[in-house]
């Protein structure tokens, strides 16, 4: 139903994505993983004709297919609309979709009445389901997902899971949601930047998630571990030639001139070794694999005693203008634990972390660290990147940043470029790099994971695992959840409400 031939994307004169083929049908799910930066969402734009800013070469046959498309960002011309401008031309279009509007927004637990509110007025996870509300409405035959479960709640998860392994229209989806990953995918593109992000690569297997990651590290292991006994193996051979080319060449100045027979047979030996060396010299050695480095990073000095008392807080009423989004929470977080909030979608969970975080930031017992949703919030388009990470502009500084920053695969030109011009995910990175060196012991981290790669996740959330400070956190990434959390709460209509890891 999509058949793509030696696709070749470039971006400012540097390949993204070069001879990529592939065809999707009935049925397939293909995930396209990867590094922020490395031609996702590019490639999806090129398959729509709807990219301006790159060079392409290949073919690509839509076999007069319709395709839905979810940006990762709802486009601003929208934001002012009523949901019913968003999703229907007119009154017939309404009355000829009735059916199908009221059998999905029931499925995504929208209310109608969101037909008559702004785009604007709706929380993140509401927009979202906006969006994929009108996909379903427009019945298109292939459906490119980019980001869909950003801002989602865990039961949106759930529905988009099964949505997704039900329908047989064929879809092509990028998502940093591991547990969405493992339940969905039957194809795997890897897009990735190699040789210090001086060359592209890509991956495509028909495979699910979890074979993939586990053959990719598996192939890994297995042929560093070869490369490396090679290489010792080599490097012993090059070792005893050498000792033995050095004694002949010793023998040789030394030998007396009236041993002439001596020395052609020296002569013809050292003969012998240089052929050998020659041979050695052409030997082709398994080559250590080469592939996007993983991220590092560490909090160091950031460790809390457990009995310290960090928050106790107390709203009454939990409010957006004079819209009641909660009422009667209390909550109180004390020493190094790791705290979760679920809750569904416009329940006010952002709302609340914004409280938190103003409620923390006068303390000075404490370095509070926050996170925003949107980050926007603390960065600044126009500022550059090193005068965020090191205000200070000191020599000492901007050298620890510069090295944090390469750690976390950011580049030389987004180092010394501006915060626009980062990705969601570098933006993410940033972020954490600036709690980092802050030295921050309470992290405010409204959905932490939600943009930063799938393969990069897992050390986010092994660092954050071992993170001897306080965390306080909104997410519903169920392997951060799992691994990261201790204590996990819930929030409702009603306030916070314990809620059980187990049942995720």
């Amino acid at each position: 139903m999509l058949e793509i031939r030696n696709l070749s994307i470039k971006v400012n004169h540097k390949y993204i994505i070069k001879d990529l083929s592939l065809t999707l049908n009935k049925g397939d799910k293909l995930a396209i993983i990867g590094e922020e930066g490395n031609g996702k969402s590019t490639l999806f734009k090129v398959i729509l004709g709807i990219c301006s800013f790159a060079e392409v070469e290949g073919t690509i046959n839509l076999k007069r297919n319709k395709i839905g498309y979810l940006e990762q960002t709802m486009q601003e011309q929208y934001l002012n609309q009523t949901g019913f401008e968003y999703l229907f031309q007119n009154e017939e279009d309404y009355y000829n979709k009735i059916n199908l509007f009221y059998k999905f927004i029931n499925q995504l637990q929208l209310n109608d009445d969101l037909l008559d509110r702004k785009i604007n007025t709706l929380s993140g996870g509401e927009k979202v389901k906006i969006r994929i509300l009108k996909l379903l409405l427009e019945e298109n035959d292939i459906l490119l997902l980019d980001e869909p479960t950003n801002d989602l709640d865990i039961e949106t998860l759930r529905w988009l899971e099964n949505f997704m392994n039900t329908i047989d229209k064929p879809i092509m989806y990028v998502s940093h949601d591991e547990t969405l990953l493992s339940k969905t995918a039957n194809q795997i593109l890897h897009l990735e930047q190699i040789k210090h992000k001086t060359e592209c690569k890509h991956t495509l297997l028909k495979i699910d998630y979890d074979t993939y990651v586990e053959r990719r590290l598996n192939a890994l292991k297995k042929q560093t571990q070869v490369a490396k006994s090679e290489k010792r193996k080599f490097q012993k051979q090059q070792e005893k030639l050498n000792q033995v080319m050095q004694k002949v060449e010793h023998q040789q100045n030394t030998i007396s001139r009236s041993d002439p027979h001596g020395a052609r047979l020296l002569k013809k030996k050292m003969h012998a070794l240089k052929s050998q060396e020659r041979k050695l010299d052409k030997t082709e050695l398994t080559e250590t694999p080469d592939v996007e480095e993983s991220i590092y990073f560490f909090f160091e000095d950031v460790a809390i005693p457990k009995s310290k008392n960090i928050l106790h807080l107390v709203i009454p009423e939990l409010k957006v203008g004079e819209k009641v989004l909660s009422e009667k929470i209390e909550l109180e977080v004390i020493g190094n634990t790791h705290l979760c909030i679920v809750g569904k979608n416009g329940v006010g969970k952002s709302t609340l972390m914004k409280e938190i975080y103003k409620n923390l930031q006068e303390r000075t017992d404490i370095k509070v660290g926050y996170m925003p949703q949107n980050y926007e919030d603390i960065l600044h388009d126009d500022e550059q990147v090193l005068e965020f990470i090191a205000p200070s502009n000191n020599k000492e500084d901007i050298t620890k940043a510069r090295k944090y920053l390469g750690n976390m695969n950011i580049t030389r030109d987004e180092m010394e470029g501006k915060i626009k011009d980062l990705s969601n995910g570098t933006k993410a990175k940033l972020i954490l790099i600036k709690l980092v060196l802050d030295q921050c012991n309470v992290l405010v981290l409204d959905e932490p994971t939600r943009n930063v790669s799938p393969l990069s996740n897992p050390v986010i959330r092994k660092v954050l695992k071992e993170y001897q400070g306080t965390i306080i956190s909104v997410s519903h990434d169920r392997k951060y959840i799992m691994e990261v959390i201790d204590c996990l709460y819930q929030l409702t209509e009603n306030g916070l409400e314990k809620y059980n890891i187990d049942t995720l």
